[in-house]
């Protein structure tokens, strides 16, 4: 079963590359499955990993195929590879388990929450929301789906060694489709009676702006609370922090909109110009969420890659930054270690 995994997925392009610059011919037992082959301290290898990772494709992927690829990972990582295995099959079963199972738990995640579901989810309920905002009900019900996949993507993403109960996860869910809802209501409001029709385009954005700004931190709040594991270069726990929770979290909400931005900024113009200079176009109103919709999704094959690769998912910060700011952490860390590194780590989540 484990050698059938060569047949789970062709190799990519970013897999061809990097496996014609390793050989693949060469010996499995020298293939470092947890290594990234890209240089993830710089922009350009981080965002070729997250294309990697991110592919809408690997949504497609069947629990026998999920598990197949586990098992190659642990088999590699254990040593007990079977006979003839190849880097080719293990490229392609670290790609397959790091797009479907949490970095922390390794435990299989929700196929709605990975972010190789954030194009076709994205661009479904994008679409949705930039075609239908001329009235609140429409608006508030869209921001309800979308603040209901967000709260599930950020849950899916979340740094899993700071567990949410029931009841932080319902106040986190319904405070952003809170901020979303008041805040397209009170925005389209405004620009009705005061701006042009193009600018009731921004709506939606605007919501999905401010709702990031709730819903990452409040589903994230035990981070926030209780800190999160800072780890040395080397990956060894050194101690604990929340100034490195607020600056991953901060990261993460940026990413989060920079994501969405160029589709749900640059549409509204194009779709003004089309309505406007096309009489075919602005008479056949039933091509407007399609076209939109698929225009979205467009973007989104970059945007998704780009805003994950934004920022390392080892977020660093000083020595010297928690001596100044937060200085429980900075002792405990002192106290911990025989030399103090420099720099710490912490996993930010996407």
């Amino acid at each position: 079963m484990l050698l059938g995994a060569c047949k789970i997925l062709k190799p990519t392009r970013n897999q061809t590359t990097f496996l014609k610059l390793k050989k693949h011919s060469t010996m499995s037992s020298k293939f470092d499955i947890e290594k990234c082959p890209w240089d993830q301290n710089t922009f350009v290898g981080r965002w070729n990993y997250y294309f990697l990772v991110t592919n809408p494709m690997l949504c497609l992927k069947t629990d026998e195929e999920l598990e197949e690829a586990k098992s190659l990972r642990s088999n590699c990582l254990n040593g007990t590879l079977p006979p003839g295995t190849t880097s080719e099959q293990l490229m392609i079963a670290k790609q397959i388990y790091e797009s479907s199972f949490h970095p922390d738990t390794g435990q299989k995640q929700n196929v709605f929450g990975r972010m190789c579901f954030q194009v076709p989810g994205g661009m479904a309920i994008t679409g949705a929301m930039l075609s239908f905002y001329k009235t609140i009900p429409a608006v508030v019900f869209w921001q309800w789906i979308n603040q209901s996949f967000n709260a599930l993507v950020n849950y899916t993403n979340r740094n899993a060694n700071s567990p949410l109960s029931q009841n932080q996860m319902a106040t986190a869910y319904g405070s952003a489709t809170l901020a979303a809802c008041v805040v397209s209501i009170k925005l389209k409001q405004f620009l009705s009676t005061h701006t042009s029709p193009v600018f009731q385009r921004y709506v939606p954005f605007a919501a999905v702006a401010a709702a990031n700004c709730v819903n990452i931190p409040l589903m994230r709040q035990n981070e926030l609370l209780k800190g999160v594991d800072v780890f040395d270069a080397d990956k060894n726990r050194v101690g604990c922090s929340k100034l490195a929770a607020v600056k991953g979290i901060s990261q993460v909400i940026l990413s989060r909109i920079v994501m969405c931005s160029p589709g749900m900024v640059l549409l509204p113009v194009v779709m003004e110009k089309l309505e406007n200079n096309s009489v075919w176009f602005k008479r056949n109103t039933w091509i407007h969420a399609p076209f939109q919709t698929l225009a979205v999704g467009c973007f989104l094959v970059g945007m998704v890659p780009t805003a994950c690769a934004l920022f390392p998912q080892f977020c660093p910060i000083k020595l010297s930054t928690l001596e100044k700011y937060e200085n429980a952490a900075y002792c405990d860390i002192v106290n911990n270690c025989k030399n103090p590194p420099a720099i710490v780590y912490s996993n930010k989540g996407l």
